[in-house]
């Protein structure tokens, strides 16, 4: 009777496998290599970034509640930087006298955003934020209103900050008799303690 030896037929099969897992490890190193250093990827990367923090920063500068003053005024000085940071702290103390006498409780909500702008190498960026803003005063039915706010962020040390806030227009085409850059019939925009 003979004896047949397997061994040498399932080390050759051993060393296949790990070949084959070798040539599989290697194209999956390669793959995640090639996606992490893809600029494409890294500029959809740095878009979201920027979107994410402009819209928390539209959202952030657009909500107050006069019983929670103090911590409502530190969140918009941590959204900003730049002379729209400077204007915040230089006009904190009579803002916060308007909102406590008013007594009101403002909050929105982001509907849509968008990335209009994104220089990487300067640091420079700009959003179009489309948020739900309710106020609720004293006595009063809750006030809601939808609002186009155009921001420019700065890169700073911290992440993406927002340096400037305004409305966006919110006119129509020419059909209608407006200027370019009127709001047409759109409401008047809700005074800010930054004056724009």
């Amino acid at each position: 009777m003979t004896v047949r030896r397997l061994r040498p037929r399932s080390g050759r099969l051993a060393l296949g496998l790990v070949a084959v897992a070798a040539v599989l490890a290697a194209w999956t190193g390669w793959s995640w290599y090639a996606a992490a250093h893809d600029a494409a990827a890294a500029r959809a990367r740095a878009r979201d970034q920027v979107l994410a923090a402009g819209e928390q920063a539209v959202q952030n500068m657009n909500t107050l509640d006069h019983g929670d003053l103090g911590r409502g005024l530190d969140l918009w000085e941590s959204s900003t930087t730049g002379d729209l940071h400077a204007q915040l702290v230089q006009g904190r103390g009579d803002f916060e006298t308007q909102v406590e006498q008013a007594g009101t409780v403002t909050s929105a909500r982001v509907l849509s955003g968008a990335v209009t702008e994104l220089d990487e190498s300067a640091g420079r960026a700009a959003v179009l934020v489309a948020v739900r803003i309710t106020v609720r005063a004293p006595k009063a039915e809750p006030a809601t209103k939808d609002s186009r706010m155009l921001g420019e962020l700065t890169r700073t040390a911290d992440g993406w900050k927002l340096s400037a806030l305004g409305q966006a227009p919110m006119g129509t085409t020419g059909t209608t008799g407006t200027t370019p850059g009127s709001t047409g019939g759109a409401p008047a925009p809700t005074p800010s303690p930054t004056g724009r």
